[in-house]
């Protein structure tokens, strides 16, 4: 069983907005954006709950670990120029809109 979150009720409802958007995206997203979808899920999947189970965590770091992540994934060759735009595009579009919401 996984432990409590820690972090502020403010970051964990970003967290559940981004989330939702990304399901959504998996249900009625072309396949295009299904794989850009999945692809990001697993980055944000990992980065979200580490930053869970902390007591200070902010989206702006949250920002800053899946652009960290998303960058050596990109350096490392996962993804060639426009799945890499494509995945980098719906990350900020994601972050905007939990930002605005």
């Amino acid at each position: 069983m996984l432990p409590p979150a820690a972090a502020p009720e403010t970051f964990l409802n970003t967290i559940n907005q981004i989330e939702d958007a990304l399901d959504n995206v998996v249900v009625h997203g072309s396949d295009d954006e299904l794989f850009t979808a999945s692809y990001l899920q697993g980055h944000f999947a990992v980065i979200a709950r580490q930053l869970e189970m902390e007591p200070d965590a902010t989206v702006e770091r949250l920002d800053n670990d899946m652009r960290a992540s998303l960058n050596q994934a990109f350096a490392n060759k996962e993804l060639e120029g426009d799945d890499q735009d494509a995945v980098a595009g719906l990350w900020a579009r994601l972050l905007n809109q939990a930002n605005e919401s």
